[in-house]
């Protein structure tokens, strides 16, 4: 199917909170689990480009307290309510959030040991802007997990996808979810955005019957092997 696209910012207040109401806790969670094991156990730098609620961040860090995390978003309304989790969790320390487009980013080159991202890259109408400032603003030998929605090849696994995600979720819910899956990208498209934004040793592969993952490993800086 061809790629529909969606809103790139949901900036109303209305959706700010139906997104934070929705449970993403397992996939959240599974998130997190992934990333931490990308190799840096030391202090380290991390982005969060689309970090929404700000859920993710304060896991990471609930995780690898020792990680510093900017968390950047477009939507004023969802960082608003993502500075609550911040500061119920009690880490304005480790984690900033900022309003910033994550197409432009006004970070110098290689700044972070780690960029992440969880479903970003579906609301870029051209995504290739995003990986390019990835490629500049990782440091050389740092670590890269995005995660987003594949976009389903067909209308009746669209449906199946949709219908799957539980009684829990009203028919509103279910479209915005409709709507994120026309909107994704399947792996192939997201293989040629890597090739074109020159990003090397990323592991790109579909991690569930409704997600890819494009994973590259911290590693130790030649300095200090």
């Amino acid at each position: 199917m061809h790629r529909q696209l969606e809103p790139e910012v949901m900036d109303s207040w209305e959706e700010a909170i139906e997104y934070d109401a929705m449970d993403f806790t397992e996939v959240n969670t599974t998130f997190v689990e992934e990333v931490v094991t990308l190799g840096i156990q030391a202090e380290g730098l991390v982005l969060d480009a689309g970090t929404g609620t700000g859920r993710i961040p304060v896991l990471m860090c609930q995780m690898r307290p020792q990680w510093q995390v900017i968390a950047i978003d477009m939507a004023k309304n969802m960082l608003q309510i993502a500075a609550y989790h911040v500061q119920q969790a009690g880490l304005q320390e480790k984690i900033s959030l900022e309003l910033v487009d994550a197409k432009n980013l006004p970070y110098e080159d290689g700044s972070f040991d780690l960029v992440i991202s969880n479903s970003l890259v579906h609301h870029l109408p051209n995504p290739l802007p995003f990986f390019k400032e990835l490629k500049r603003v990782i440091k050389p030998h740092g670590g890269i997990f995005l995660r987003d929605l594949v976009r389903p090849q067909d209308v009746m696994t669209t449906n199946a996808l949709v219908e799957s995600i539980g009684k829990e979720y009203d028919d509103h819910q279910k479209k915005l979810f409709r709507d994120s899956l026309l909107a994704a990208l399947t792996i192939d498209e997201v293989n040629d955005l890597i090739v074109a934004a020159d990003l090397v040793g990323l592991q790109v592969y579909q991690s569930s019957d409704r997600h890819w993952t494009a994973k590259r490993s911290w590693t130790l800086p030649p300095s200090r092997l």
